[in-house]
C-alpha cells in the first residue's frame, strides 16, 4: 500500500482539508488545548503552542514515511485549522482512522462530511480492505458517527488502550471495501 509523494488536499462543499503547516500551530493549540476534545484521546489536553508544533511535525514525518495520513480540517471561509482527520496504516490492507475536532463545530455535520472525503480518498489511492476505529466506551457521538458512516460495531476489547496512567475498554468498528453502501467502484 503506497500513499502520493505530495500531500493530498481534498475538499469537501464545506471545508478544505490539508497538510498543517507550523503556521496553523495556534489554531491546533487552541483545538487541543481543550480538555473536552482531548477527554477520549490518547493524549491530555497540550499546554503550549510548543506541543501543537510538535505535533504538526510529527504527522508531516509519519506522512513523509508513509505510515500515516493526517490532513488538518479548515473551513473554506477562512483557512484556519478547527480539527484533524487521517489514517494510520496497520498490516493486512488495514488503516486505523482517527479525528477529533474543535468543540465549538461539533454536531454540524463536519466530521460526518470530513470522514467520508478521507474515507473516499483512502479507497481510491492505496488497496486498503478495511477502515477500523476504536472508541472509549463513554464516546458516544463518536460510535454515533461511525455507524452513521457505514461501519459496524465488532464488539468491545477489553483493556485494549492504555493512556492518561490507566486501561480502557474499546469499541471496535470496521469498514469494508465489499460491505454494502461502500461504492461498486472501490469494491
Amino acid at each position: 500500500m503506497t500513499m502520493s509523494e505530495s500531500f493530498p488536499r481534498l475538499e469537501t462543499d464545506r471545508l478544505i482539508l490539508r497538510a498543517a503547516k507550523l503556521s496553523d500551530a495556534e489554531a491546533l493549540y487552541q483545538v487541543y488545548a481543550d480538555a473536552d476534545v482531548t477527554r477520549y484521546l490518547d493524549m491530555d489536553a497540550i499546554a503550549s503552542i510548543d506541543q501543537a508544533r510538535r505535533i504538526i511535525l510529527h504527522r508531516s514525518d509519519r506522512f513523509r514515511s508513509g505510515q500515516a495520513v493526517r490532513w488538518g480540517i479548515a473551513l473554506k471561509s477562512n483557512n484556519q485549522l478547527i480539527g484533524s482527520c487521517g489514517f494510520s496504516l496497520r498490516p493486512g490492507f488495514r488503516a486505523e482512522i482517527g479525528y477529533e475536532l474543535a468543540s465549538a463545530y461539533w454536531r454540524k455535520g463536519i466530521m460526518s462530511e470530513t470522514l467520508a472525503a478521507v474515507i473516499d480518498y483512502g479507497w481510491r489511492s492505496t488497496r486498503l480492505n478495511r477502515f477500523e476505529a476504536f472508541t472509549m466506551l463513554g464516546n458516544i457521538a463518536s460510535a454515533q458517527l461511525l455507524l452513521k458512516l457505514g461501519f459496524q460495531e465488532e464488539g468491545v476489547l477489553r483493556d485494549y488502550g492504555f493512556w492518561k496512567g490507566s486501561f480502557h475498554d474499546l469499541r471496535s468498528f470496521s469498514l469494508l471495501r465489499g460491505d454494502r453502501g461502500v461504492p461498486e467502484q472501490y469494491q
